[in-house]
């Protein structure tokens, strides 16, 4: 009994490493090999991050919100333990983009960044180039027809729509990166801070085929600058979604988008609202929280 005793703290501490392993597997393992992509907007305050898993595990983070606050919302949503990113995709050089990413490069391990090929002389941008730098993580520039395959095998992927020329001299917001992901019947619209003008640029290279997409972030937070009918005709999204900040001192999103929403009978979902929005397809069917 005496021997029993001594090793008891051994035993237990085996059995609860036993039990994390089940933990892990369960949730780690388990859902990396099954059939659903997640798409999570990210309850960032007023910015963007939007975190993109596939099936097979890779992973995808479009911006980064304005700060450490995405550290948070990726734990909500990511693999238990897991420390490393794919991909990350910075649509434009704005702080309230990419201000997190310097927190997220040096915490999880990083293989790429896809930038839109603007610069800045923000101290924001400065911190995310230095990280990259450092962390020697391998940057590609966006262009139109770039397709980043994330699942070969459920065929899921990822288009870049825009820039389709030099944006450098761009406004920044109309230099936006504009992808769309998809999985079987199901889309995703991705637009960051694009303007009218960006989607009236779109809109002279691409078709319905390519623009018409289940789920449309609204870009700039739901901006009068962005969204025209003529955009949103033509993604014609089942829902859009405003990521933003509640009572931000912009004023996002704007009532004549709502409005325009309303009128095309187009139904919205806020990360102000909801928090931490998540998605999930199975290339057929799509739910969300």
């Amino acid at each position: 009994m005496k021997n029993f005793r001594r090793y008891l703290p051994y035993i237990l501490f085996i059995f609860l490493i036993i039990f994390l392993s089940l933990i892990w597997y369960v949730v780690y393992l388990k859902d990396t090999h099954s059939n659903i992509l997640k798409v999570a907007y990210l309850d960032v305050g007023q910015g963007d991050a939007i975190y993109i898993e596939a099936p097979n595990g890779r992973q995808m983070l479009i911006d980064g919100g304005p700060g450490a606050s995405v550290l948070s919302s990726l734990g909500q949503v990511m693999p238990f333990a897991d420390r490393s990113i794919d991909l990350v995709l910075a649509t434009h050089t704005d702080a309230d983009h990419i201000g997190g990413f310097p927190f997220v490069l040096d915490k999880y391990k990083v293989g790429h960044i896809i930038e839109n090929g603007a610069s800045s002389d923000t101290r924001t941008f400065r911190d995310l180039e230095s990280r990259v730098n450092k962390y020697k993580i391998d940057k590609i520039i966006a262009t139109r027809g770039t397709r980043i395959i994330l699942d070969k095998n459920l065929n899921i992927y990822f288009d870049i729509l825009f820039p389709d020329r030099d944006i450098s001299n761009f406004e920044s917001n109309d230099g936006s990166i504009v992808g769309r992901l998809v999985y079987g019947n199901e889309s995703f619209m991705f637009t960051g801070d694009a303007t009218k003008y960006t989607e009236h640029l779109i809109m002279t290279n691409e078709n319905s085929s390519t623009l018409h997409s289940q789920v449309l972030k609204l870009g700039h937070h739901g901006s009068r600058y962005s969204s025209s009918e003529l955009w949103l005709l033509s993604v014609h999204p089942d829902v859009a979604i405003i990521s933003a900040g509640l009572n931000n001192r912009y004023g996002h999103p704007h009532q004549e988008v709502l409005d325009l929403l309303k009128k095309l009978s187009i139904p919205y979902l806020t990360t102000y609202q909801k928090g931490t929005i998540i998605f999930k397809t199975d290339g057929v069917t799509l739910t969300h929280n």
